[in-house]
């Protein structure tokens, strides 16, 4: 009965960590964006912790009034179990939540392959972090960047539906590059070059963030990140290589 039970657990494992990978595979042919990866791994989280929350707190509060002392003096005892028995408690809620947590994991390593994946036509722009400002660069050149206290300048500015990949580096101590937005961020270091990618499905303006402390400035390094239309764009960048070569 234990062996069953034991194969029971193994193959449910088998089933979610086929669907899993089958998730992964069926938009292969397209753009996959890491915001629906980790939108989609985040909403499962939440399922799976909503379930066996709402199960072992209606057990909880089931046993507090079932095996509640009926006096001061009132002692209770463990029902005995055969080895048998004792062997089914122990096995079977191992190998179910070990099916449990190998499903998140597997739903984790596709979005980490998502986030880490770049599309072959993506757009990219140079970044380059600075106590406490960001530098943009993109690929004819053209540079952008944000002042926080006169408010000038446009920060990150992109096409929309255009996969935009950020080569990163540091000029001075480790920064963290975060778009909240588009649910990315990754480490800016010293010597080292690092990426990210996400992908503005929509007109919008969002901002960047230091999201790992450096410096006593760091909670004003922010700047706006905007997604305009393609045209839009294109308009931009030609005025903003006219404005840097009349400084």
């Amino acid at each position: 009965m234990i062996m069953k039970r034991m194969l029971t657990a193994l193959t449910g494992m088998g089933l979610v960590l086929s669907s899993a990978i089958a998730w992964a595979t069926e938009s292969a042919d397209g753009i996959k964006d890491p915001v629906d990866s980790w939108e989609h791994l985040w909403t499962e989280v939440l399922i799976d912790l909503y379930i066996m929350g709402g199960i072992f707190g209606a057990l909880a509060i089931y046993w507090l009034f079932k095996y509640q002392a009926k006096s001061p003096d009132a002692v209770g005892d463990a029902p005995k179990l055969t080895r048998a028995q004792a062997w089914s408690w122990a096995l079977v809620p191992l190998f179910i939540f070990l099916a449990d947590d190998l499903y998140l994991a597997a739903k984790g390593w596709t979005a980490w392959n998502v986030y880490r994946t770049v599309p072959e036509n993506a757009m990219e722009v140079k970044v380059t972090g600075n106590m406490w400002y960001w530098e943009f660069e993109y690929e004819d050149g053209t540079t952008s960047g944000f002042d926080v206290d006169s408010k000038e300048g446009d920060g990150l500015v992109v096409p929309v539906g255009t996969p935009v990949v950020l080569r990163m580096t540091s000029n001075d101590v480790l920064h963290s590059f975060g778009l909240a937005k588009y649910r990315v961020k990754e480490d800016l270091m010293p010597g080292r070059i690092t990426y990210i990618w996400f992908l503005p499905k929509e007109e919008a303006e969002s901002y960047v963030t230091c999201v790992e402390f450096c410096g006593v400035n760091h909670s004003r390094m922010f700047a706006p990140v905007k997604a305009i239309p393609s045209e839009k764009f294109e308009e931009w960048l030609v005025k903003r290589a006219k404005e840097e070569a009349e400084e």
